[in-house]
C-alpha cells in the first residue's frame, strides 16, 4: 500500500474503493484487505482523502482477473516495488497489444507472465 506518483496515476483508467470491490466479490472488506495484504492486489492510497483505491482493471465482475496473482508474484520476486508493477502492467506494449493488464482481462495471462518472467533474466 503505497502513495502513488502522478505519472503512473494518469496510466491507470479507473479506481476502485476496497468497499466497492468488497460488494463486487461479495465478501467482507476485511477480505478485500487481506488479499492486499497477501500480494493479490496492488491498493494504493490517492485522491483527497488518501483512500486506499485498487485499479478497476483487476476485478472482473464478481471475480479478480485471472492470472493476476501469479503475474504480481513473479514482479515482485524480480524486485519490483507496487509502483514498478503499475507501471509495467499499465503502459502499452505494441508487441502485446495494448496493456498486459488489458491482456491479462482478455484471458492471454500466459503471454503476460512470459513477459513478466523475462524481466528478471
Amino acid at each position: 500500500m503505497t502513495e502513488i506518483d502522478a505519472k503512473i496515476d494518469a496510466l491507470v483508467p479507473a479506481w476502485l474503493y476496497l468497499p466497492d470491490i468488497a460488494e463486487m466479490l461479495d465478501v467482507e472488506v476485511t477480505r478485500v484487505r487481506q488479499l492486499v495484504k497477501d500480494g493479490q492486489l496492488i491498493a494504493v492510497r490517492r485522491g483527497e482523502n488518501r483512500a486506499l483505491q485498487v485499479p478497476a482493471a483487476f476485478i472482473d465482475g464478481n471475480k479478480v482477473v485471472k492470472g493476476l496473482s501469479g503475474t504480481l508474484t513473479l514482479l515482485r520476486d524480480d524486485g519490483f516495488s507496487d509502483e514498478e508493477m503499475l507501471e509495467w502492467l499499465f503502459t502499452p506494449d505494441p508487441t502485446l497489444p495494448g496493456t498486459p493488464a488489458q491482456a491479462l482481462s482478455e484471458n492471454r495471462g500466459t503471454e503476460v507472465k512470459r513477459r513478466a518472467q523475462a524481466l528478471a533474466v
